[in-house]
């Protein structure tokens, strides 16, 4: 073999190396909490966000690897939960769904809801929910996933509008529903990525009343303020504008897929709706300008993302708030987690964990090549959602006494 071959393969080693950062080592998660006796409630039933989170060897150490694995396969070995599909028509003559889950081990004195959020044009169908939802029922929780407005082929959208990044209506419907459904239940929220930001949101708004049911919520992956996030996503640095591209291309499939009753005649007239700009938008920033913020009635795409963004409503929560995000999320840069940092360290129930790796909503672990069936997210958020019931029944009893 020549000598100009072995540098070439030399190089595409240390390239391929670099790329999947397979001299990394397994880190303990950064926690940050200005509450210590929160963090001290949590820890006793979830010590294991203590531990090194330790991801597959060949590729977990990869940001990039772990978000397109997780887009394209989800999880490994994944269960499909059997659950109870529940349709509401809403006020504005939309057609909401969501599943509920019932636990698989009846022997936990509490009653227990996780109501799920997913991200972007998730459903109850997408393969990270059935097996959170799975893993979750088997530890005596009930479950309860949104469908996304417009994100399931099998429902049909009755009204001209889909899902967006700030509306919390839908999964505010949902929360309603199991708390007058299941009275003597105590609801923990969980968001994905989008659903994070939807479930940040949601627990700062003042303009709605909230289910006393409700005792805490956790956030995975999201982004927390959509102007600078957009910012980011637009730069092509670390392949940002792919991920941006990808996200783009979901949504106007599930506009277009919709077309017959978002873009009627009667609706591009009454909402001043422009077809051939919405199917030219080649970025989330065109694609919501020319759709969403006229669907929500907003004059500047900046009063939408402002209104979108859980940033400006983290100030507004009471209820007990975990967030979760990775140093490698290609999606949501580092420079996006200093406000929820400052946050965690300045207020009372409040705890951030960050990991060095992971993804966006991988943070598979195990193995040289084939990872775990269970990841380091689906076993942390069960152990964290203990430690929020856990932590409600220690503010009882201090309260009480």
């Amino acid at each position: 073999m020549s000598t100009a071959i072995l540098a070439a393969v030399a190089v595409i080693l240390c390239v391929l190396f670099r790329i999947l950062n397979v001299n990394s080592q397994p880190q303990r998660p950064s926690i940050i909490c200005g509450d210590v006796n929160f963090l001290e409630t949590i820890l006793k039933i979830s010590p294991l966000i203590q531990e090194p989170y330790t991801p597959t060897r060949l590729w977990g150490f990869s940001g990039h690897v772990q978000t397109i694995i997780h887009s394209i396969i989800g999880r490994v070995r994944c269960p499909w939960p059997i659950g109870e599909r529940v349709s509401l028509l809403l006020s504005d003559a939309s057609t909401l769904t969501f599943d509920v889950y019932q636990p698989l081990d009846t022997s936990h004195e509490d009653d227990v809801t996780i109501a799920i959020c997913p991200g972007i044009g998730n459903t109850s169908e997408s393969v990270y929910v059935r097996t959170f939802v799975h893993y979750a029922q088997c530890h005596g929780y009930r479950c309860a996933v949104l469908n996304h407005v417009g994100a399931l082929h099998s429902v049909p959208v009755t009204a001209p509008r889909i899902f967006s990044y700030g509306h919390t209506s839908d999964y505010n419907e949902m929360v309603t529903y199991l708390a007058e459904r299941y009275t003597r239940t105590k609801i923990v929220c969980v968001g994905f990525s989008l659903g994070g930001n939807i479930v940040t949101k949601f627990m700062g708004e003042e303009d709605h009343a909230r289910p006393k049911n409700i005792i805490g919520g956790l956030s995975i992956c999201q982004g927390y303020c959509a102007i600078e996030g957009t910012k980011w996503l637009l730069n092509w640095q670390n392949f940002r504008r792919f991920y941006l591209y990808v996200m783009t291309e979901s949504m106007k499939s599930i506009i277009l897929r919709h077309r017959h009753v978002l873009l009627a005649e009667d609706v591009k007239q009454r909402y001043r709706l422009n077809e051939r700009e919405i199917i030219a938008a080649a970025t989330l920033p065109e694609l919501d300008d020319a759709y969403t913020r006229k669907i929500h009635k907003f004059n500047t795409i900046s009063e939408l993302y402002r209104w979108s963004s859980s940033i400006n409503y983290l100030q507004n929560i009471s209820t007990p708030m975990v967030f979760v995000n990775s140093r490698d999320d290609p999606i949501v840069p580092e420079p996006l987690l200093h406000p929820i940092k400052s946050h965690a360290t300045e207020h009372q129930n409040t705890l951030y964990i960050e990991l060095a790796h992971g993804g966006h909503l991988g943070f598979y672990e195990g193995g040289m090549i084939y990872p775990n069936p269970v990841t380091w997210l689906d076993r942390s958020l069960v152990s964290l959602i203990g430690g929020l019931v856990f932590n409600h029944h220690d503010t009882l009893m201090k309260t009480s006494s």
